[in-house]
């Protein structure tokens, strides 16, 4: 018994310190499956354990008394975590009209809560909202399409312009929205075949995700991944991009033949394609979802290769472009393409003379996340990056929102920038063909995920994507 109650105390010195970290950082996207009856569960048991401690008698000892204390340090700090959370979240609803005209646009959001994504279309604090599994698992189609009617019903009322919707539905592992949508193979599985047997399938699984994700009020689908196939040998440090599974082809050609008549059959329906992850993952090492990554391949080999693609589709095309979080070292060594100035501006506007929407990788990502996140979204801003995405986690708008409204009061975004991308979203989701969009007047082809229609989960956890 005696040996027990050491093994128990060990514990409790070990874990001590573990919890009181996850307490401090409850709003970190990691600890995103704590959150709610998580929270709740870890404050009560450090509440136990405080009392457990002290009815044994371990507060009459020096150690027992350290011990105590530190079981009573969670409570207390995830209280700190969730005023902080508070103070910064009733900064950004209390916005001016002005800032979130200047701001909201840029943003897009993935949510859990209709009534808190609601308020922020009503505010204008948002640009678009982000739809994916937990927004669909224990509901229906129509529930969903109501849903996303009615919020471009609230902007109507506030006389805003309609949301951009966006959905992944890439096809193979990542069709977050099937079911209750058709699950599509992977443009992948279409390499093999001979280039027109590639051009009228491609075609048809664009109009498949076309047809049901504009049925739902979805205008902008983020698809298709044109990063070229990595080699065979799996990339040990890619947890959760899966990019191997996700690729087309390791030939540019294919990957433009297949992805340019995907293409158009999304666009038959009027919704937007989304080409990703420029500058390229393909060749990187590490999962931008957790770590940093450094592509090192001279920019003229990527020219005639991976960034073939690219240029091809959205020459003729009115596809919107994801840039990555992967460092293009060639060109700029200090940071990610997502937010990099020499990138977006320097070789997609300039060099490449695109005008189109740029928008950037999931910025919950660890890549950017992990850094300096406010850096981050004021330089994505200043290279004319036109919009924010914050898909995984969207309680994380609040920070994101935060730091770009931080850096407009301290005069640090280029005011020429913005107003040049307000005038690139309004060409790049025309006013008409997303109002048609959110008001479907055909079904999505299958039927409901289940019979009852109830709120979305508070979050999930498994492929990352976009």
């Amino acid at each position: 018994m005696q040996f027990l109650k050491r093994i128990g105390l060990i514990l409790l010195w070990l874990s001590a310190p573990l919890v009181a970290f996850a307490a401090v950082n409850k709003n970190d996207p990691y600890l995103l499956a704590l959150r709610g009856a998580g929270n709740i569960a870890l404050v009560v048991t450090s509440i136990v354990i405080v009392i457990i401690l002290l009815r044994s008698g371990h507060w009459r000892s020096m150690a027992g008394k350290l011990l105590v204390m530190l079981w009573c340090l969670p409570p207390i700090l995830m209280s700190a975590a969730h005023l902080k959370f508070e103070l910064r979240k009733h900064d950004v609803l209390a916005a001016s009209a002005a800032e979130a005209r200047q701001l909201g646009p840029h943003v897009m959001v993935g949510y859990s809560s209709f009534p808190e994504v609601a308020r922020l279309a009503e505010l204008g604090l948002i640009g678009g909202v982000y739809v994916t599994r937990h927004n669909i698992r224990g509901r229906t189609v129509e529930a969903l399409r109501a849903e996303i009617a009615a919020l471009q019903d609230i902007r109507r009322a506030a006389g805003l312009p309609p949301l951009a919707v966006a959905a992944d539905q890439e096809g193979g592992i990542v069709g977050h929205l099937a079911p209750p949508l058709t699950r599509v193979p992977a443009l992948a599985t279409l390499a093999g075949l001979a280039p027109d047997d590639q051009q009228a399938k491609a075609e048809e699984f664009g109009r498949i995700h076309g047809r049901e994700l504009a049925g739902l009020g979805v205008n902008l689908n983020l698809a298709p991944v044109l990063d070229l196939k990595p080699p065979a040998r799996r990339n040990r440090l890619d947890f959760h991009t899966l990019i191997g599974q996700r690729a087309i082809a390791t030939d540019p050609a294919v990957v433009s033949t297949i992805a340019s008549a995907y293409v158009r059959g999304l666009e038959e329906s009027g919704v937007g394609a989304t080409l990703k992850h420029f500058p390229g993952i393909g060749r990187v090492r590490n999962d931008t979802h957790h770590f940093s990554a450094n592509l090192d391949t001279p920019v003229k080999e990527l020219e005639v290769t991976d960034w073939l693609p690219f240029r091809e589709v959205l020459s003729h095309s009115r596809s919107a472009l994801m840039v990555g979080h992967v460092t293009l070292t060639a060109v700029d060594p200090d940071r990610a393409a997502s937010h990099s100035k020499r990138v977006v501006d320097g070789i997609i506007r300039d060099r490449w003379n695109y005008q189109g929407v740029v928008m950037t990788d999931d910025l919950v990502m660890g890549a950017i996340y992990q850094h300096d996140i406010c850096k981050a979204v004021v330089e994505a801003i200043n290279a004319g990056v036109d919009l924010l995405l914050v898909a995984y986690d969207g309680a994380q708008f609040y920070r994101v929102f935060a730091c770009a409204l931080d850096g407009s009061r301290q005069g640090k975004l280029d005011a020429a920038m913005l107003r040049a991308s307000e005038t690139r979203l309004e060409r790049g989701f025309p006013t008409e063909q997303v109002r048609a969009a959110s008001r479907p007047s055909t079904p999505p082809t299958t039927v409901s995920l289940s019979q009852a229609a109830g709120s979305p989960a508070r979050g999930e956890i498994g492929i990352r994507n976009p």
